[in-house]
């Protein structure tokens, strides 16, 4: 049986539905519960998915220079020895005091650096550190709890970093509730011709609910997949996942006062992560368009030997990065500029503009039956391993508490557990 959703006025096949869950036995990941806290004294020597990927190898073709990547999350510090001179002016939408630049976690500044950190001074290096940040800053749950907040600072931080100079925008926070607002704000990303990627979340060994913004038709759905190359237990599944990357064992600022890093794991750092894919390849390409570089993620993704081929996964979507299969190897075709892979239909193209006619839904065929997995290819090749997600600071995306605060004309609701994935 196929499962569709509803795409504003049509229905849209987005994927068709995998079968039969597999047996326990086949979900080998190493995932037991939140990572611990202690610091690492060499950050760079854990991050294991950059050997992975072969990024030395990737790096001598494209480092992601020249294209600019939106951070939507608790803000990015500048200062790290990683981000100076990465980091560009953006703006905060929180409401209270501070700027876009004023990290209240450490989050937001651990995930400018996956995809953009130059390593310096025994930081982390990012997948592309070609890549320039703009930060937008949003609140959590925790700094609705303290701080009387903007309601609505996602769905204008999504709209200003779509008339930004970035082509990706990158949002590791949500929740689990649908705002046909916080929708139309990515959809109108879209129609600029952006990258929108979002963290599924990471309750997938629990309530495993969809978490927006990244659950939107619109978005690209990161899920998380560990060191061994197998999809991480806590990331969420669902017909709405697009693509998985590396998550589970990767350093991060313990807090928000950037003095050591510790091993955290989570769908934050698998979105970072691919992000920072996409700014290779289009690094590679910048005359493409946002979906002819989606379109080759999506081709040249990791997939297991028994993956068939037109099928999609509930748990890895189209398989795991791998951004140096096609810088290095051609592998993925960049297709028409026009149309969006993950809907099928004309959006964001040349124009940016979703007014040509829609193409027919193909039909939709079933996922593989399994949870897939991910053998590593042999150190000197890009690899298909990604990694798993949950932060050891309880950043979980959870449920909902409103906060309103009335005004002479209106009254706001702000949707509660916006957490970091």
């Amino acid at each position: 049986m196929s499962q569709t959703r509803k795409h504003k006025g049509s229905y849209a096949v987005r994927r068709g539905l995998l079968g039969a869950v597999a047996a326990a036995g086949a979900w080998v990941v190493t995932i037991g519960g939140p990572a611990a806290a202690a610091p690492i004294p060499d950050p760079r020597a854990k991050q294991w998915y950059l050997d992975a990927m072969n990024a030395e190898e990737i790096w001598k073709t494209a480092t992601g220079e020249g294209i600019k990547v939106a951070v939507i999350d608790t803000g990015v510090n500048p200062s790290t020895p990683s981000l100076q001179g990465q980091v560009l002016k953006g703006r905060d939408f929180t409401g209270v005091d501070g700027e876009e630049t004023d990290d209240y976690t450490g989050h937001g500044t651990s995930m400018a650096e996956i995809i953009a950190g130059t390593g310096k001074g025994g930081g982390l290096r990012g997948l592309a550190p070609g890549a320039k940040i703009i930060p937008y800053r949003v609140s959590d749950t925790d700094l609705q709890n303290k701080e009387k907040v903007n309601a609505f600072d996602f769905q204008q931080a999504i709209r200003a970093a779509a008339d930004s100079d970035a082509r990706i925008i990158s949002m590791s926070m949500g929740s689990e509730f649908y705002s046909s607002e916080e929708r139309d704000a990515v959809e109108y990303a879209q129609s600029k011709g952006k990258l929108f990627f979002g963290a599924v979340g990471n309750t997938g060994d629990g309530s495993n609910k969809e978490k927006y913004p990244a659950a939107y038709p619109e978005a690209i759905a990161v899920a998380a997949s560990g060191p061994d190359g197998k999809v991480a237990k806590f990331s969420q599944h669902g017909n709405f996942v697009d693509i998985a990357a590396p998550g589970g064992d990767i350093p991060a600022w313990c807090d928000e006062n950037f003095t050591s890093y510790c091993d955290r794991k989570g769908t934050s750092h698998a979105t970072a992560i691919a992000s920072a894919s996409a700014a290779l390849i289009w690094s590679k390409h910048p005359e493409w368009t946002g979906n002819q570089v989606l379109r080759v993620m999506f081709e040249s993704a990791g997939r297991g030997k028994d993956w068939k081929p037109g099928t999609v996964s509930n748990y890895l979507g189209h398989g795991i990065v791998r951004p140096g299969a096609h810088i290095n190897r051609g592998l993925g075709k960049p297709g028409d500029p026009g149309v969006s892979p993950l809907t099928n239909e004309r959006v964001g193209g040349p124009s940016g503009s979703a007014a040509s006619p829609r193409p027919s839904a193909p039909a939709s065929s079933p996922g593989p039956q399994d949870k897939p997995d991910f053998v590593a290819e042999a150190k000197g090749r890009d690899s298909a391993a990604s990694a798993g997600d949950s932060s050891s600071t309880g950043l979980v995306i959870g449920g909902v508490a409103a906060v309103v605060v009335l005004g002479a004309a209106a009254a706001y609701a702000v949707a509660r557990r916006r957490r970091s994935a």
